[in-house]
């Protein structure tokens, strides 16, 4: 398992900066191709979204509105939660910068590849098919095959095969992985329990086809953006004077970082960047060739009126809830804050370290024991336990942190033994957190100042079920699209079959290896999606210029409002 480690980090460190370069550079080139299409054409994709065009009559299976709710529910996820937290903690607060960057350049990227999707993708005219097949298939496998040729059939292939199984993965597995261990640290009910829930809910959703998928999602993701946007908003209004200090400091050390809790002290503005834009990129999944999946679904036959629609998903993921989470955790000082919190020495999270805040620390490499006096190392900024990547300042054994720690620790086994000899397992003191638990921490102080810390918890607790397991409902239709590619309609019920075994399984199992596998999965049809973009650059262009020129909208808001007028759709 160890060798499988150490392949996998080798192999994302070898993909992480082509990765990086790749989709900011194929967002800046389409940004300017398409003449800034995200700032121009922001207020109709909001238009089209609410619904105001839609047309009954047009091939698809989803409305522009449930298209739109589908990816979001995959891309609005603990990412939103976990990786803004993730990226502040290595890279500091200048990190949401990138995050933004990301973005604004993702939105042009996330326009592209849904407006290929629905020019190439395949609609079924017959009425023959069952309602859990659909009627449409599409995203990036398809544009290309279709548009740059059949030469390239092999790369769609390897790209559908790879995204197949990262929805058994990343979209599945290690979402319900994530909502078992949430449940199992709030209220103590085993994963086994939790998974098999949580499994029965995503069977029962998607196995009645992208038409529930669409539905469910619709209620669900406005649901949980809004109860975590609240929550957020109610924070940063307790805390309305510290706001502009706050972006103050963001845009300060996205060039002059004075590194994360957890960063590399002098010179760390690559680091910054590059965690800024790595979490940036993988929260709003802009040219990653997922969501384009989803799109495909909606019912239109103007291929632009659904990449306006797409646009908004970057901006809403993280020029919105993204911000909303890094203003939290800085405006609270929760990221540099610390915690009492349980040191288990076998723990993956707890490690020996070296170093201090300001020059930031790094892995003790030494065998000598560590000799421990009062709660503190004897040799001052020398190595000491460590949480988080950050080194612990007092050691206690006991929780309630009345007795400190004296004995030694051997960085090789670490095995602690105390003044008497006795072996410890489990030290106790104030540390840093990270991911899902440091936003938790921010919301718990946040709303700590009107007595509602509890409920803070509970905010978060929620947005992290409701999240990872709409990822889960949205990633299946991802799946199972790539599984219809390679195999045909024939594959699609078994494909759901085995994805919500593996739902149960990621809950009950750990998964960290199923993680890393999918991020390289994920990292590697990344790169031939962003190649196909640019080389059908010429083909968007002519798109969106046709699109605009000729209006097609305002002959569908006639359309729609005789639609309503038939009964044949809602106000």
């Amino acid at each position: 398992m160890e060798l499988l480690s150490a392949v996998i980090d080798a192999i994302n460190n070898v993909l992480r900066w082509p990765l990086v370069i790749g989709l900011l550079g194929t967002g800046l080139f389409l940004t300017i191709k398409l003449g800034f299409v995200q700032f121009r054409r922001l207020g109709h994709g909001f238009a089209v979204a609410t619904g105001r065009y839609d047309d009954p009559d047009e091939p698809g299976d989803v409305s522009h509105f449930q298209a739109l709710t589908t990816a979001l529910s995959a891309t609005v996820g603990v990412g939103n939660i976990a990786g803004v937290a993730l990226a502040i903690h290595i890279g500091g607060p200048g990190a949401l910068f990138w995050m933004w960057v990301t973005a604004l350049l993702g939105m042009a990227t996330k326009y592209s590849e849904v407006t290929l999707a629905q020019q190439y993708r395949d609609v079924h005219v017959d009425e023959d098919g069952k309602a859990w097949e659909g009627s449409v298939s599409g995203g990036p496998m398809y544009y290309i095959e279709r548009g740059l040729g059949k030469n390239w059939k092999p790369v769609a292939m390897f790209f559908a095969f790879a995204l197949m199984i990262t929805s058994f993965m990343t979209g599945n597995a290690v979402q319900a992985n994530t909502v078992a261990t949430q449940v199992f640290d709030s209220f103590g009910v085993d994963p086994w329990i939790t998974g098999l829930i949580t499994a029965s809910i995503v069977g029962v959703v998607i196995l009645g086809g992208i038409s529930r998928i669409g539905k469910v999602t619709s209620i669900i993701a406005p649901v949980m953006a809004a109860i975590y946007v609240l929550g957020a908003l109610t924070i940063l209004v307790l805390n309305i004077g510290d706001v502009p200090a706050a972006f103050g400091r963001i845009f300060s050390e996205a060039f002059n970082p004075t590194s994360g809790v957890a960063g590399t002290g002098a010179g760390v503005f690559l680091l910054t960047m590059l965690y800024g834009v790595q979490r940036g990129l993988f929260s709003n999944e802009a040219g990653q060739g997922s969501a384009p999946i989803a799109h495909s679904a909606a019912k239109t036959d103007e291929p632009v009126s659904e990449g306006v629609v797409a646009l908004l998903e970057p901006f809403i993921d993280t020029i919105i809830i993204c911000t909303m989470t890094g203003l939290v955790l800085v405006t609270t000082g929760a990221f540099e804050a610390t915690a009492p919190a349980p040191i288990d020495l076998s723990a993956s999270n707890v490690s020996i370290v070296e170093g201090d805040r300001e020059s930031g620390f790094t892995v003790y490499q030494g065998q000598d024991p560590i000799s421990y006096e009062e709660g503190i190392p004897q040799i001052l900024d020398g190595p000491r336990i460590g949480r988080f990547s950050v080194g612990v300042d007092t050691l206690y054994v006991d929780e309630a942190q009345t007795q400190v720690f004296t004995g030694t620790v051997d960085p090789a086994t670490r095995t602690v033994l105390d003044a008497d000899g006795t072996v410890l397992t489990t030290l106790y003191g104030n540390t840093v957190r990270t991911s899902a638990p440091l936003t938790t921490l921010a919301f718990e102080r946040g709303l700590g100042q009107i007595g509602l810390g509890g409920l803070g918890r509970f905010i978060v607790l929620l947005s992290v079920v409701l999240f990872a397991v709409s990822t889960s409902i949205s990633w299946s239709y991802y799946g199972d699209r790539c599984a219809n590619y390679l195999f045909g309609p024939r594959a699609i019920l078994p494909f759901k079959g085995v994805f919500v075994i593996m739902h149960f399984v990621g809950a009950v199992l750990a998964v960290t290896t199923i993680w890393d596998l999918g991020d390289v999965a994920l990292s590697l049809v990344t790169l031939p999606n962003v190649l196909a973009l640019l080389l059908l650059s010429p083909v968007l262009k002519k798109l969106t210029d046709s699109y605009f020129e000729r209006r097609p909208w305002e002959q569908n808001e006639v359309d729609h409002k005789r639609a309503v007028q038939e009964g044949r759709l809602k106000r």
